[in-house]
C-alpha cells in the first residue's frame, strides 16, 4: 500500500474549519430543537448531563490525542493509545453513575446523565481515531466524520424528543448515532492509515513477511503492556488532569447557577452561552492544525517559525473575540428572538459579557495549543488549578446575589487569569530554546 500523503496547513484548516463548523452548528441546533420543542428546564437538563460528564470524561480521556500528535519520535504506538483510553473510559463510566447516585439528583435526571456520559464515551473512542488522521496530517478525516456525526447527532435527537417529549429520548438517539459514525467511519478509515503506515502499529507491524497483517483485529487489538502503559499515564497524566480543570473552569458556573437558580435559569444560560462556539469553531480548527506544526518547529528549537505561527493565531483569537462582542452588543436581543425564544432576548446583557468572556478565552485557547506543542504538560495543572479556583470563588461569591452576571463575571475573570499564566509558560518556553542554541553555538566555538 502507497504511504499517506499529508495535506498542507492551508488544506488541514480549511478542512477543519469547514468540519468544525458543521459539527459546532449541528451541536447549537440540539440546543435550539430543546428550546423550540421543549422548555428551558429541559434545556438545563441537557446542559446538566453536559456539565457532570464533561470534566469525567476530559480526565479519562488523559488528552491522549495531543500526546499522539505530538509524538513526533513515535515512542508508542496506535495500540498504546487504545488500550489505555478503553481502561480509562471504563472507569469514567463508573465515576459518572457514583457521581449522579451520590449528588441526588432525580432518576429521570440521572439517567439522562448516564446516557450523555456514554455518549461521550463513545466519542472518545472516535477521538484517538482522529489523533491518528491528526498526526498524518490528514485532517481531511476528522472534518467528514464530523460532519456526518453533526447533522446525524441532530435528526437523532430532534426525533427522540418529538417522539418522547423527554430529553432522555434525545440522548439515546444521539448515543446511538455516535456509535455508528465510530464503527462505520471512523473505525475504517484507521485501519486504512494503520495499514499504509504500519510503523504507527508497531515495529512488527512494519514487517512485510508478518503473516497476520490481513487480520483486522490485528491491526485494531489494543495494547495493555504493563511498562508502555505506566510510562504513557505518567506522561499524560498531567494533561488529564489540566482538561478535567479546563472542563470545570467552564462549567463551575453551571453547578452554581443549577444549585440556587434551578434548571430553567440553567437552560437560558447555557443557550447563550454555547453562541461562543462560533468563534470557537475557528480557533479549534486552527489550533487543531497548527499543532502538529508547531510541536516540529519548537523540538527543531526553531523559535522564529513557532512564534510567527503562534502569534497569526493569537491575532485571530483578538479579532474573533472584538467581533463577536461587537454583534452581541449590537444586535444581541434579534438574534436572541430568532435563535430561542422571547425569553432569552431578555437577557442582551449577560449574552454581552458571554462573548466578552468568548473572546478573551479565545486567546487563552491559542496559548494553551502553544503550551501543548512545546510538551509543557506538568505546568498546564497548577495554572488551571489556579484558573478554576478564581472561577469558583467568584461565582461563590457573585452568584446567590449577581445570578447568572455573576457567573459571566467569573467566566471573564477566570479566562484572564488563564491568558496571562500561559503567557507566561510560553515566553519560558521560547527563553528555553534561546538558552539551547546559546549553549550549542559555545560548545561549536
Amino acid at each position: 500500500m502507497p504511504p499517506l500523503k499529508s495535506l498542507s496547513l492551508r488544506q488541514n484548516f480549511s478542512w477543519t474549519f469547514a468540519g468544525n463548523i458543521i459539527y459546532a452548528a449541528s451541536q447549537w441546533g440540539m440546543l435550539v430543537v430543546l428550546a423550540k420543542l421543549g422548555s428551558p428546564e429541559m434545556v438545563g437538563q441537557f446542559t446538566l448531563g453536559l456539565a457532570v460528564t464533561a470534566p469525567v470524561i476530559m480526565f479519562g480521556n488523559l488528552q491522549l490525542r495531543q500526546i499522539q500528535i505530538t509524538d513526533v519520535k513515535q515512542q508508542y504506538v496506535f495500540g498504546d493509545y487504545l488500550g489505555l483510553r478503553l481502561i480509562c473510559l471504563g472507569l469514567s463510566l463508573l465515576t459518572i453513575a457514583i457521581i449522579t447516585l451520590v449528588a441526588g439528583y432525580r432518576w429521570e435526571v440521572c439517567l439522562v446523565i448516564f446516557t450523555i456520559g456514554l455518549s461521550k464515551a463513545i466519542e472518545s473512542i472516535s477521538d484517538v481515531f482522529h489523533g491518528l488522521f491528526q498526526f498524518n496530517e490528514r485532517m481531511d478525516r476528522i472534518a467528514i466524520s464530523l460532519s456526518i456525526k453533526g447533522p446525524l447527532s441532530l435528526l437523532m435527537l430532534a426525533i427522540g424528543v418529538y417522539t418522547t417529549h423527554t430529553v432522555l429520548g434525545g440522548a439515546i438517539g444521539l448515543t446511538a448515532t455516535w456509535a455508528v459514525v465510530l464503527l462505520c467511519y471512523d473505525l475504517p478509515r484507521g485501519l486504512a492509515i494503520l495499514k499504509a503506515a504500519p510503523s504507527a502499529h508497531s515495529l512488527e507491524a512494519a514487517q512485510t513477511s508478518n503473516p497476520r497483517r490481513q487480520n483486522l483485529a490485528y491491526w485494531l487489538q489494543p495494547r495493555f503492556d504493563l511498562n508502555t502503559l505506566r510510562s504513557l499515564v505518567t506522561l499524560s497524566l498531567p494533561l488529564g488532569l489540566v482538561m478535567m480543570l479546563i472542563s470545570l473552569n467552564a462549567n463551575v458556573p453551571r453547578y452554581f447557577i443549577e444549585r440556587y437558580l434551578g434548571e430553567r435559569e440553567l437552560g437560558i444560560f447555557s443557550a447563550l452561552s454555547y453562541l461562543m462556539i462560533a468563534g470557537g469553531i475557528v480557533v479549534s480548527a486552527l489550533g487543531q492544525s497548527a499543532s502538529p506544526r508547531l510541536a516540529k518547529y519548537y523540538a527543531a528549537g526553531n523559535s522564529k517559525e513557532y512564534k510567527s505561527l503562534l502569534f497569526k493565531t493569537l491575532l485571530i483569537g483578538v479579532l474573533l473575540g472584538g467581533v463577536s462582542s461587537l454583534v452581541a452588543a449590537i444586535a444581541g436581543k434579534q438574534i436572541l428572538t430568532i435563535l430561542y425564544r422571547p425569553e432569552y432576548a431578555q437577557q442582551v446583557y449577560l449574552f454581552v459579557l458571554l462573548m466578552v468572556a468568548a473572546g478573551i478565552g479565545y486567546v487563552a485557547s491559542f496559548m494553551g495549543y502553544g503550551m501543548t506543542a512545546a510538551q509543557y504538560f506538568r505546568v498546564q495543572m497548577p495554572l488551571f488549578t489556579i484558573t478554576t479556583g478564581i472561577s469558583a470563588a467568584i461565582c461563590f461569591w457573585l452568584v446567590p446575589t449577581q445570578g447568572s452576571i455573576g457567573a459571566a463575571i467569573a467566566l471573564i475573570v477566570g479566562s484572564i487569569a488563564q491568558a496571562l499564566l500561559s503567557l507566561g509558560v510560553i515566553f519560558h518556553a521560547l527563553n528555553k530554546i534561546a538558552k539551547s542554541s546559546q549553549a550549542t553555538e559555545s560548545t561549536l566555538d
